[in-house]
């Protein structure tokens, strides 16, 4: 069983058994079929765009290969999801090279992007990483507060501030603070507020101007945190922050309860943005890197619903 199987087997069986029943005793392709497969794919969230443009592939495919039979239809829609997701290149989620590697994150409240945070802390230090988190969401004490809880379940630093003090002086002395302590990788929690943009673009971007004092190139990385289970909010998230900053890769969350997988899919073919990490559980481990093919196999799985 793939490391994702759990986390996508909803929207597995969502699509295989409405695909399923419009397939039945049929030998080839129709429009019933593609009718079904429309259905299926929009169900799974994976958005309109997208999903006219592997009908269009799909349909292009079965009139060039022909079509025999429901596991040969499952390759190859496995296949034309796999080519809109971008290369077959393992993800690299850290250059190491650069020291301290600082990744700025954001997104909105309840995504998960603090127990992201904490998750990506506990997973640097087993690789033996030195690590120092900045609180920076100070408008929530109970960011702050949970973040301190992962800081020292990970054994990571924390740097923070009292409630309400400007997250970019936060952000300062965090980055200050790892330079000092010849960190590997700093992790800086930001505000996640989306109702009013411009109020985000200026605190971003006070942001990343003053941890450029200290470290030049920096942010190296900005990890949007995305909360599959919102189905097309998820959209809508990805478009008002690449509005906002220079979002460079995602972290989804919550596969582990959502029959909305299609949703990593869509907004990869729609940003291009390369998703670096998929949360598919509440514990410390269930943060993992992304594998495009592991992750396109346990989506459509057919052996799972034989």
């Amino acid at each position: 069983m793939g490391i994702f199987a759990n986390g996508v087997k909803k929207t597995n069986l969502n699509f295989f058994q409405k695909l399923g029943r419009a397939i039945s005793g049929k030998s080839q392709v129709d429009e019933d079929i593609l009718d079904a497969l429309e259905e299926a794919l929009l169900g799974s969230d994976m958005g309109v765009d997208t999903t006219l443009k592997l009908l269009d592939n799909i349909q292009d495919r079965v009139e060039k290969d022909k079509y025999v039979d429901m596991e040969e239809l499952t390759a190859l829609i496995r296949d034309e999801i796999a080519n809109l997701m971008g290369d077959d290149d393992p993800v690299q989620p850290f250059d190491f090279s650069k020291k301290p590697y600082v990744i700025l994150v954001v997104g909105v409240n309840g995504v998960g992007k603090t127990t992201t945070i904490g998750k990506l802390a506990a997973m640097l230090k087993a690789q033996g990483k030195k690590v120092v988190i900045g609180a920076a969401d100070t408008f929530r004490a109970a960011a702050v507060d949970q973040l301190v809880v992962w800081a020292d379940r990970a054994g990571a630093d924390i740097v923070k501030q009292p409630m309400g003090a400007d997250p970019a002086s936060v952000a300062f002395d965090t980055v200050k603070s790892a330079v000092a302590k010849e960190a590997d990788v700093v992790l800086i929690d930001t505000a996640g507020r989306l109702h009013n943009r411009v109020d985000l673009m200026n605190e971003l971007t006070k942001i990343r101007n003053v941890i450029r004092r200290v470290v030049p190139d920096a942010p190296h990385e900005v990890l949007l945190v995305l909360d599959a289970s919102t189905g097309q909010n998820a959209f809508v998230q990805a478009k008002e922050f690449s509005k906002a900053t220079d979002v460079t890769a995602l972290a989804v969350t919550k596969l582990d309860g959502s029959a909305k997988g299609g949703v990593v899919v869509g907004i990869v073919d729609q940003f291009k943005f390369p998703i670096k990490f998929l949360g598919i559980g509440e514990g410390v481990e269930d943060l993992k890197v992304f594998d495009k093919k592991e992750f396109v196999e346990d989506l459509f799985k057919l052996e799972d619903i034989q």
